[in-house]
């Protein structure tokens, strides 16, 4: 299976975006959300790089069926 970038809803604080990229990236995502933190302050491209992409990635999606958790990518 290809892995790809998508957001994560479950268990996000916004959008699901460093909840996708950790999990692309097989990181913690407290690592990523303060990476996200120190981009914003002290560069100011964090937020706009954040919004970008919560417009631009998929969103992953789950269902079940008969109690069978399915990864739907939408």
């Amino acid at each position: 299976m290809n892995k790809s970038l998508v957001r994560i809803k479950e268990n996000s604080m916004l959008f699901g975006v460093c909840i996708g990229i950790a999990e692309y990236f097989n990181l913690d995502v407290s690592k990523i959300r303060i990476a996200w933190v120190i981009s914003i302050l002290f560069f100011g491209t964090g937020l706009l790089l954040y919004v970008i992409l919560a417009i631009v990635l998929n969103k992953k999606e789950e269902e079940y069926v008969d109690d069978i958790k399915i990864d739907l990518l939408k």
